[in-house]
């Protein structure tokens, strides 16, 4: 063992993985990095670059089809790949813990979350009974579910998307584990609450000087929470450096259009920048540079000659641009700009669908005969409406009733009480064909991908699906057309139209949704997270696709999203939502950038920055802006089944006072059109 191994706690040595298939798939191909005590090292790519699969084989825990083909996996100097089985498992959540992409597939459905987080408690801890139960609270509750005591007894089916990534992350950390595989931990979160559980991590890792591996397509949380930075491409990886370094200056034009691709307030007149192509298949052995055919610095003899590692001012970076014996080594790879867009949105016609005073109530069932105790109230009296050719967007924390609002629009939840009008039609209280209008005007992509689509269908059958009940597109030789320009349109090979949902990435499901929404040509779409698990350059051929399809066809969005700067670039309008309530909404210019209720300004509060000096601090947890703006101390979200009285945020808002701690505050309109339900708004926004 070398005295670099003996300081690490993870060595990685030219891992490469194999899936055996008619031709070898190579996901991840020669790989090497190292982890040291107390550091994260932050893995960025495109989906379906091998970040995960490389997780996976840290952990091993492949595919039956896949296999380690060669290199070495050294954890605290033991040979990983040479253990046991059995010693293998003692690792996995004591020393190694995992936090997975999708917590809906990763949590057992017929177990409630006390016993899964007991199981590791048990394993690893030796805790049992009351003291198991004490710490599996105290860990929901650390990683900000409200009501902790009670959720436990709960099954996943019963926790939002956000709520279900916290209990996984509650799971990992159950093991006190010292090397954290943290696999896009906070996709499916909200801002303030992804504050949260970064600073959770980071005071966790600082304590125990816990080593990071984080797959994560957000540069934010990069910036937030890295010290070194490596990107994949393809299987391999291609830069690696310090993350100041990385941000100041990548290197590798492919890492360069990573950061054209996000977007920003700016660029909201224009395309945002894509890369032209996708990710080649894995299953060819390359001749050349991976990312040549979508260059845009490709020269002649990329394509046919491999390139080694380069050095630049103490980072490594796989490209011929580099090469000493080019005569512009070093010059930045030109980026195209892209064309500018007609920012002309739709004059405010009339609403193609209205919500008015929806109310969603879930009855909570105890004792022996299971009566009614009570109720959580999800959605609580809100009004909406939507217009052809325009975006609402709606934001606010994990648990806060978006989802529920969402599928009460479509009657997939039933409303307690309310109005739902499509077109002017009331559709609250209609059953089975009376809502076959609603279901083809009407079409929802859900937050997560895996569980939306159907295991046993491919995907071609799954786009056809809907075409074929409702009629649309033509014969099966027509609506095969169809289903190969979709899947084109949202960046996915044709080809790929005979797999199944599992073969696919995270992100590459989450383009199959939408292909299968946009299918049957709906009036309305309601996107739930519709971006949260792709990764920067796909997110941005889906907002591109997205503006395009919404321009030529007069579509109207309902999109709920935790992330700030795609409601910027989208949206024509946004709702705040609190605890089952509309608390701010108005035009994007004005709730975002003069926000009038406290909990809109924390909410802007919490958003990451790709700036690593400005992320150096611990990003503000869930808190109102003061006229101050002092940091307030950090209070959970409450319950939905018991929420503060008067006004629900009262508890967390530095302007409170008795008046708001008895009444809730009506709406007050402003002369722009927007309201807010406030008895003490901000005169100023936080930007």
């Amino acid at each position: 063992m070398t005295s670099a191994e003996r300081t690490e706690l993870l060595t990685v040595d030219t891992l490469t993985v194999e899936i055996d298939a008619e031709r070898a798939v190579r996901p991840v191909d020669a790989v090497n990095l190292s982890i040291s005590p107390g550091k994260t090292l932050a893995l960025l790519g495109e989906s379906g670059c091998g970040k995960s699969m490389t997780a996976l084989a840290l952990m091993r825990l492949l595919p039956t089809a896949g296999r380690i083909a060669d290199g070495r996996v050294r954890y605290h100097g033991a040979d990983l790949l040479a253990l046991p089985e059995a010693d293998m498992r003692r690792v996995r959540g004591g020393g190694m813990a995992m936090i997975f992409q999708e917590p809906a597939t990763s949590l057992n459905p017929v177990m409630t979350v006390f016993h899964q987080i007991e199981e590791v408690l048990v394993r690893h801890r030796g805790l049992t009974g009351a003291k198991a139960r004490t710490e599996a609270t105290r860990l929901l509750a650390a990683v900000g579910i409200p009501d902790a005591e009670r959720r436990l007894d709960e099954y996943p089916f019963q926790f939002s998307g956000g709520m279900k990534q916290r209990a996984m992350i509650a799971m990992a950390l159950a093991g006190d584990p010292d090397l954290l595989i943290a696999d896009e931990p906070t996709t499916a979160l909200d801002v303030t609450l992804q504050a949260q559980v970064l600073d959770l991590l980071a005071s966790l890792q600082a304590s125990r000087q816990m080593g990071m591996l984080l797959i994560t397509h957000d540069l934010g949380v990069v910036a937030r929470m890295a010290h070194s930075v490596a990107v994949m491409y393809a299987g391999e990886l291609i830069e690696t450096g310090a993350r100041e370094a990385f941000f100041a200056a990548p290197l590798h034009p492919y890492s360069r259009k990573l950061f054209a691709a996000l977007p920003t307030p700016a660029g909201r007149r224009q395309p945002l920048e894509t890369l032209a192509g996708m990710v080649p298949r894995l299953d060819q052995r390359f001749a050349g540079c991976r990312f040549a055919p979508r260059c845009p610095s490709e020269m002649p003899h990329c394509a046919t000659r491999i390139p080694p590692w380069f050095e630049v001012e103490g980072r490594q970076v796989r490209c011929h641009l580099y090469d000493p014996a080019l005569a512009k080594a070093t010059a930045a790879p030109p980026v195209a700009t892209p064309k500018a867009a007609d920012e002309a949105r739709p004059e405010a016609a009339e609403p193609l669908l209205e919500v008015a005073d929806l109310r969603v109530y879930f009855p909570v069932r105890k004792g022996v005969l299971k009566r009614v105790s009570g109720y959580v109230k999800a959605v609580d009296g809100i009004r909406l409406s939507l217009t052809p050719g325009r975006t609402l967007a709606l934001v606010g924390e994990s648990g806060c009733g978006k989802t529920t609002a969402g599928k009460a629009l479509m009657q997939l939840v039933r409303p307690t009480g309310g109005s739902v009008r499509l077109a002017g039609v009331e559709q609250v209280g209609r059953h089975g064909r009376a809502l076959r209008e609603l279901r083809r005007q009407v079409q929802m992509v859900f937050q997560d991908p895996f569980a939306s689509l159907n295991p046993r269908m491919r995907v071609g059958e799954i786009l056809d699906e809907g075409m074929a009940a409702l009629k649309i597109g033509g014969d099966l030789r027509a609506r095969s057309e169809r289903i190969d320009a979709l899947l084109n349109r949202v960046g996915l090979d044709p080809a790929m139209r005979d797999r199944y949902p599992h073969a696919f990435s995270g992100g590459q499901r989450q383009r199959v949704a939408l292909a299968r929404a946009l299918a049957v040509s709906p009036k309305v779409i309601v996107c739930d997270e519709p971006t949260s698990a792709l990764d920067v350059s796909v997110q941005a051929q889906i907002l591109n696709l997205m503006r395009d399809v919404q321009r030529s066809e007069g579509i109207a969005y309902l999109f709920i999203t935790h992330n700030i700067a795609v409601v910027d670039y989208l949206a024509d309008e946004v709702a705040v939502m609190y605890l089952g309530r509309i608390v701010e909404q108005g035009a994007r210019e004005q709730v975002l950038s003069r926000p009038r209720h406290p909990y809109t300004a924390a909410l802007l509060e919490a958003v990451l920055t790709i700036d690593p000096e400005a992320s150096k601090a611990t990003p503000p947890s869930v808190r109102a802006a003061g006229a101050d703006h002092e940091p307030q101390a950090e209070i959970p979200l409450p319950s939905p089944l018991n929420p503060p009285s008067g006004c629900h945020f009262h508890p967390r808002c530095p302007r409170a006072d008795a008046r708001c701690r008895e009444q809730y505050p009506d709406e007050t309109t402003h002369a722009d059109g927007s309201f807010v339900r406030c008895f003490h708004p901000l005169s100023h926004g936080v930007r």
